[in-house]
């Protein structure tokens, strides 16, 4: 099998097994992603940074799904399903994986606060980020707090995912752009 047999695909799994299932799946000599980001979680007697999941419940594999997918399943009773659109598992582009990846590894937390855009925005809008380590994705505006930081759905997946992003770094899609 060549590489270019395999795509990527997203999978929901057992809630907080993400890590158990990426390990998994590794062990079984799947290709497969987990974005990870990290964050500072208090206790009340410490600080910690610790890792968590982007995404949670989600991992992406990139496999070949007519010669691998029964094999993903027997990996573990942690992968609950493939997620599918008309009852076919969708296929993840590569630029998106890029664009998590990118956005992973340039996290941070404690990102600076934005100034607002004169771009009027809205929720249920369907936006494109124009720069930065998600530059190209396209998704539905969800939320809008305190005008600095936006909560977008990413297409693909169906997942929800903040994103902290100036509002002059996303644009409202338009309708010729869609159907183009």
């Amino acid at each position: 099998m060549t590489q270019n047999d395999k795509t990527w695909y997203a999978i929901y799994v057992r809630s907080r097994c993400e890590k158990m299932v990426k390990k998994l799946l590794d062990d079984n000599g799947f290709e497969s992603y987990l974005p990870l980001v990290g964050r500072v979680r208090q206790w009340s007697d410490r600080k910690k940074k610790v890792e968590e999941p982007l995404f949670k419940s989600y991992l992406f594999v990139h496999i070949n799904y007519q010669k691998e997918s029964f094999k993903l399943r027997e990996a573990g009773v942690y992968v609950v399903k493939f997620i599918c659109f008309e009852g076919k598992p969708v296929v993840v582009p590569d630029n998106q994986i890029s664009a998590i990846q990118r956005y992973t590894n340039q996290f941070d937390e404690k990102e600076e606060e934005f100034l607002k855009n004169s771009i009027e925005l809205k929720k249920g809008q369907k936006v494109r980020i124009t720069s930065g380590p998600m530059m190209g994705i396209t998704g539905t505006l969800t939320e809008i707090n305190d005008n600095k930081r936006i909560l977008i759905e990413i297409d693909a997946i169906g997942a929800t995912i903040p994103v902290s992003i100036a509002r002059t770094h996303v644009e409202p899609l338009i309708a010729a752009e869609r159907q183009s």
